[in-house]
């Protein structure tokens, strides 16, 4: 069975309104805290995200049925704080055995300090989190957020729109390295195969992977001749091509007997997902091989459609911004949009897209999610004439500056007070995107492209829930320096007035 939270508080337990924070820190973990501390202590918020996370529950698992797991809270909380603080799961566990403000948070007592989390326990709750489910919260985070900073005073605002970079954990490609990892996996699957269902033929399994890696690496350091005799040229090519079929026969024997070995594993559900597993990566040998035939030995050039960068993170796209000292990224673009305050009020990810493909569609994603948007700025990658025309008609305001030369009529255009003064306060969501790569999203250490798009959603909110701690702990401040100017002053009266003074 498993619940959002436990209704019925512990002997020794503190009420989660209750916990006190240090307010002159400027770690992430308190601001968190206090954030999550304000969905909890808020009746219609915390009523609202709760039914959400109730909804994580599959449909036909009765959760007043079996032993109790981990709360959905407490899931939240761990999830967020990993997140905003950029945690592994190993650094994530110790905060959860021995942070006693965490500890608090969590709903343990003071009486209760035995307890503790397994690493596998943490690893296998923390990814129920959904992407749509925490999407979902953050559109009720920001909502709540925005009333705290001042919007209510505000009618419609303008946002900020802009792109970036979240690698996957990958080494960077090569024909011949990805031919590698496809061809160990092939080996490792088959060889523990056999192993569960008593086939010889595999026991040697590490040693052939020695002798792939052997083969691979003789083909790895041999380069090209920069000698400007042909004859030396022609003997160095000769070499590697020798080095690449060696490579490629050795690789082919390895996949044939494979492929001999999974028609003698038997037919029960377990044969088969073992046999789909190790199918998997011998395609991606297989292909391989034919790119570097055609690349490393015919000399033909591949297709970067045809590419696969990665056997493990198939999602990982290989991206050029053009930044300096950045020639290429490995992994995904994602797109975040800004609002006034610093909540990430949306954010896509873009797969195989570029920023002019992708400003229609969020424009109008947030022009449904926020009917009060009045506009949205962009940088120039955005730019295009038909995004002009078709932002026009879903925002009042566009401010999307021309690339290249422009009209004396685009010039006075963007010369406009309202133009300017919004190209101004873009800049502020470079600061979101660097803070939000501080925090977790420089890379993915999450394996999977479901995994790549819950890990980008739970950071996202996480981030905004910081925000909404940062600015309570900024209020809170604010009224502990006023209760003690009051004290300050209310003394110095009592002393000019030839009082006693009292103890504060």
């Amino acid at each position: 069975m498993r619940t959002v939270i436990e209704n019925q508080m512990k002997i020794g337990e503190t009420d989660i309104s209750r916990i006190q924070f240090d307010l002159q820190s400027r770690d992430e973990t308190p601001k968190l805290l206090m954030g999550l501390q304000c969905i909890y202590t808020t009746p219609e918020l915390r009523r609202s995200v709760f039914d959400l996370l109730e909804g994580l529950t599959p449909p036909r698992v009765n959760p007043e049925v079996g032993r109790m797991g981990m709360t959905y809270w407490k899931i939240l909380v761990l999830g967020t704080l990993r997140l905003a603080c950029n945690f592994d799961y190993d650094k994530l566990k110790d905060l959860a055995d021995n942070h006693s403000t965490l500890r608090q948070m969590l709903g343990h007592s003071t009486l209760d300090n035995s307890s503790r989390y397994p690493l596998q326990t943490i690893k296998d709750n923390v990814p129920l989190l959904t992407p749509a489910v925490m999407d979902q919260i953050n559109h009720l985070i920001v909502g709540y957020g925005q009333g705290i900073a001042g919007k209510k005073d505000q009618e419609t605002f303008l946002a900020r729109c802009d792109s970036f970079v979240v690698e996957t954990n990958v080494h960077y490609p090569t024909d011949i390295n990805l031919l590698l990892d496809a061809m160990r996996k092939v080996i490792t699957l088959t060889s523990l195969a056999c192993a569960a269902e008593g086939i010889s033929g595999w026991r040697q399994s590490d040693y052939n992977k020695k002798k792939l890696k052997q083969a691979y690496r003789k083909a790895q350091q041999l380069n090209r001749s920069t000698s400007k005799d042909p004859k030396k040229q022609a003997q160095k090519d000769l070499g590697i091509k020798q080095a690449y079929q060696g490579y490629l026969k050795l690789s082919l024997s390895f996949l044939r007997k494979a492929s001999e070995t999974i028609a003698k594993l038997g037919s029960g559900p377990l044969s088969i997902a073992r046999v789909y597993a190790i199918k998997h990566y011998m395609d991606h040998a297989h292909r391989q091989i034919i790119q570097i035939t055609r690349r490393g030995i015919l000399g033909e050039s591949i297709d970067h459609d045809e590419k696969v960068f990665s056997v493990f993170e198939e999602h990982t796209e290989w991206i050029s911004k053009g930044k300096a000292g950045v020639p290429q990224e490995l992994g995904r673009k994602v797109c975040i949009v800004e609002d006034q305050y610093g909540f990430i009020i949306h954010h896509k990810i873009m797969t195989k897209q570029t920023d002019q493909d992708i400003a229609v569609p969020i424009s109008e994603e947030l022009k449904s999610l926020f009917p009060e948007l009045a506009g949205c700025s962009f940088d120039k990658g955005f730019y295009s004439p038909d995004n002009v025309k078709e932002l026009g008609t879903v925002l009042d305001q566009v401010v999307l500056p021309k690339r290249g030369k422009r009209s004396k009529k685009q010039k006075a255009y963007e010369s406009t007070e309202a133009f300017v003064s919004a190209r101004r306060q873009h800049a502020a969501v470079e600061s979101a995107i660097n803070a939000l790569e501080n925090h977790g999203l420089d890379r993915c250490p999450d394996r999977g492209e479901h995994a790549f798009d819950r890990y980008i959603s739970l950071a996202v909110l996480s981030r905004n829930i910081q925000i909404i701690g940062h600015l309570l702990q900024q209020k809170q401040v604010k009224r502990e320096k006023r209760k003690q100017r009051y004290r300050e002053t209310w003394q110095n009266n009592r002393i000019n007035a030839g009082q006693p003074s009292v103890a504060a």
